[in-house]
């Protein structure tokens, strides 16, 4: 089993970042939208990690032609058609759930699959509410756990109300309804990731937001093919923005981030901890695209109880912030940890005990005691997020971090990046 040793930093870091992975979200989407297109797609700053190489597999075995140079992805579909193999999403949970949308009024049958923890996590949040609206999904535990066979079927209009705030399901039901024989209406408690509605209107689709209500027509013809530039993931660079708030005299400009409101919410929450925070907008066409500059100040206790699908991935990390803030933070509302690449609540409380922090354990979030984080040996449980969450919280003391292969499903230069602070 593969681990990292990081080393506590003796010095403060004053640097720029342009090479911080491209935004995975995007990337998906990218590969998965272009199937519904006419044209060449045209893709620059494609994520080159696994998570995602897989999905532009999977659109291989789907019938898509992909051109790649190393620097611009090209793209073309003529449909989405059967495939001979088991269409593998390796470890995400993104991939798999939003294929199933993509999938479920596709003409053929379809078998998606993944790796030990994939197979592991709940996908009745997608399959169920696909299936009430017609789709023929099954596999083991009910259609709950993957392998998940699909057989594509017309599909009935729906006016759903979803019970969760998610994008994921979100995403897979507007997919589904991009087919379906009406037009569809879907409802979320909150305001979830919104990069599926932005692309598929600038590619031509009809969707027309309304508050929390998402009105989607079905497809009239083939969508207008894509001509985008990834931009950096600002989950990725939070780590780096976690790194400066907890190292005094820091600073860290993150370069070409998305700055979309429902992507930065952790760097709204580590500002308000007391880290001195700018953005700079720099183009706003499928995405607003932009610089952010953290500098470090010191931080105190904060409540989360509020946008908590906004921060789903950056919670591990916020975590590491709070075991460094002055007081005692609080994570509330946010069961949807339990449901990630790992059971974020118990894997971030069992570690930061392990780093001799105040932990204490609810339902819903945890509370953390701001104190010294101490030298541990602490697992990943096969989540990217907490492996390199944990790799941060090195640098404060002596760190070692079990099964660290993981970060390659979304971060391939991190431990590069990290260097750099040295």
């Amino acid at each position: 089993m593969s681990f990292f040793k990081s080393q506590k930093l003796t010095s403060s870091f004053s640097i720029e970042i342009d090479s911080i992975a491209s935004d995975k979200s995007i990337s998906h989407r990218c590969a998965m939208f272009s199937m519904l297109s006419d044209g060449q797609n045209i893709v620059r700053n494609f994520l080159r990690a696994e998570d995602t190489m897989n999905s532009l597999k999977i659109i291989q075995d789907l019938g898509a032609v992909v051109e790649d140079d190393g620097d611009i992805i090209k793209i073309t579909s003529s449909g989405i058609k059967e495939s001979f193999d088991i269409l593998d999403c390796g470890n995400s949970g993104t991939g798999i759930r939003l294929f199933c949308g993509l999938l479920a009024s596709a003409n053929g049958h379809f078998i998606l699959s993944g790796d030990e923890y994939l197979k592991r996590r709940p996908m009745n949040r997608v399959t169920k509410h696909l299936r009430a609206i017609g789709a023929k999904i099954d596999g083991r535990d009910d259609g709950n756990l993957a392998p998940l066979s699909i057989r594509g079927s017309s599909l009935k209009a729906f006016d759903y109300v979803s019970p969760i705030a998610s994008a994921q399901v979100k995403s897979a039901m507007i997919l589904a309804a991009l087919r379906s024989e009406a037009d569809c209406i879907y409802t979320e408690p909150e305001l979830t990731r919104d990069h599926t509605e932005r692309m598929l209107r600038g590619m031509g689709a009809s969707l027309v937001t309304n508050g929390l209500t998402t009105t989607i027509s079905p497809l009239k013809k083939l969508l207008k093919p894509l001509d985008i530039t990834v931009p950096s993931d600002p989950s990725s660079a939070f780590f780096f923005a976690v790194a400066c708030a907890i190292t005094p005299n820091s600073k860290v400009t993150l370069k070409n981030i998305t700055l979309n409101p429902t992507r930065i919410e952790a760097f709204k929450i580590l500002e308000k901890m007391g880290a001195i925070i700018k953005y700079d907008l720099k183009e706003d066409v499928y995405e607003p695209i932009g610089n952010i500059v953290v500098e470090y100040a010191p931080l105190k206790a904060v409540e989360v109880s509020e946008n908590i699908s906004w921060l789903i991935d950056e919670l591990p990390a916020l975590s590491i912030a709070m075991s460094c803030a002055d007081g005692v933070s609080v994570v509330k509302n946010a069961h949807e940890l339990r449901v990630k690449e790992s059971d974020r609540i118990r894997t971030v409380v069992d570690n930061l005990k392990l780093c001799n922090i105040e932990v204490e354990e609810f339902d819903d979030g945890y509370s953390v005691k701001g104190g010294e984080l101490k030298s541990a040996k602490v697992k990943s449980f096969g989540d990217h997020r907490i492996a390199m969450s944990f790799i941060i919280a090195g640098l404060k003391c002596d760190i070692e971090v079990e099964d660290i292969d993981c970060i390659n499903t979304s971060f391939p230069n991190f431990f590069e990046l990290l260097e750099s602070l040295k």
